[in-house]
């Protein structure tokens, strides 16, 4: 019976991924200049360091490259119209078969539909926004939204403001090619709400010339949930970010600072502090991709007790091993990732390891296969699944 429900799962699998192959569906930034998907992208979503590049410069081709068709001939120097509104989506299915009480087998057909845009406003300013129609079957509204100011004052000095990923300037979850995420980004200890995934607030950002960029935020500190009464923090506090990388080559060297306070909003005198920090590392070269991350975190109380707090202390990361046998060009992608988490609040450790395969049915359509084992509830998970754009 489990064979069968595996056989079962790659029909349903491969008969999704010969639908959508014939959608002949083109994503926003490709229809836009009119280029391929694999001018930006290694494989969707993960982007090549020219799409990198285009990203860092507010959605515009690097300085001579931009072309005048792509933008409407107002006749007003102070206006800058797309010609087209840039609009993509992205269509998400999985199916799976996994170590479980319930549910061994499950279709996640969709899994996400994303609806996203971005664009330039003017020459310096651009914006970038997604709504999750559906995300594992609710709808999680907007996520991503931003307004990027870039080259401030002629200079390689950029600020973001909106909602974005706090940990972007260090491995962007969004753009991985795992199923599996990197989950200490999203360790959360007893009642805290502040993680390394969602946040509001601002992004300052400095290239300097011989290969370091610093990136400082101040965040609210409590994800994004709704406002209440017009009001989106729930405290007082604001939470303080410093990154520093460094780029020798195809290494790069970084190091990462997170500190805030936090208060239940029902108890304002009862306060957890924050403290989050660690190295990471990249390798890129032509063939292949290291990653590697370790964060070492601390609250004072996580519970929010009112006396006697415990200290919680997290220590973990990931190591993700990226195999492009074609280079940018490869067809067939593979993903090794090992997550760790060990914390003194049990409920926290995890521990993955992950062999993921990626193959490119066509430049905005990726076909997937993985499995992953939970070392330490001894279970394994498989993964059948379809990522397109269009």
């Amino acid at each position: 019976m489990y064979k069968k429900s595996i056989l079962i799962s790659l029909a349903t699998v491969l008969l999704l991924g010969l639908m959508v192959n014939h959608a002949g569906a083109i994503p926003a930034f490709a229809r836009k200049y009119k280029v391929s998907c694999s001018t930006c992208h290694i494989a969707i979503p993960k982007l090549k360091a020219y799409g990198d590049e285009v990203a860092a410069n507010g959605f515009h081709l690097p300085d001579g490259e931009e072309p005048k068709r792509a933008y409407i001939d107002t006749g007003d120097d102070l206006l800058m119209l797309n010609s087209d509104f840039p609009i993509a989506v992205r269509f998400d299915a999985f199916a799976q078969v996994a170590d479980r009480e319930n549910a061994k087998t499950d279709f996640g057909v969709p899994f996400g539909i994303k609806l996203l845009s971005g664009g330039t406003v003017s020459r310096k300013v651009s914006y970038y926004f997604y709504f999750y129609l559906s995300e594992a079957g609710d709808v999680a509204g907007v996520e991503d939204a931003y307004l990027y100011f870039n080259n401030i004052g002629g200079v390689p000095f950029n600020l973001t403001v909106g909602q974005f990923q706090v940990c972007d300037p260090l491995f962007k979850r969004e753009l991985r090619l795992t199923y599996e995420d990197y989950e200490i980004f999203r360790v959360s200890p007893g009642l805290s709400q502040a993680n390394l995934t969602y946040d509001r607030g601002l992004i300052l950002d400095y290239g300097f010339d011989f290969g370091l960029t610093a990136t400082g935020m101040v965040l609210n500190g409590n994800g994004i949930k709704p406002a209440e009464n017009d009001i989106f923090d729930s405290d007082n506090n604001k939470s303080f970010v410093l990154r520093l990388k460094q780029e020798i080559g195809p290494v790069g060297i970084g190091v990462f600072g997170y500190t805030g306070k936090e208060t239940l909003s029902d108890s304002a005198s009862v306060k957890n502090k924050i403290l989050d920090i660690g190295p990471d590392l990249t390798i890129v070269t032509e063939n292949w991709e290291l990653a590697l991350e370790y964060l070492h975190r601390e609250d004072d109380n996580a519970r929010f007790l009112t006396s006697n707090p415990v200290k919680t202390k997290t220590d973990g990361g990931f190591a993700e091993l990226t195999v492009l046998p074609e280079s940018d060009r490869s067809r067939f992608i593979y993903t090794l990732l090992y997550n760790y988490v060990n914390s003194n609040m049990d409920e926290l450790d995890y521990q993955t390891g992950t062999l993921s395969i990626s193959y490119m049915a066509a430049r905005n359509l990726r076909m997937l296969a993985e499995g992953t084992y939970d070392m330490k509830n001894k279970k394994s998970r498989f993964t059948l699944g379809i990522v397109s754009a269009f």
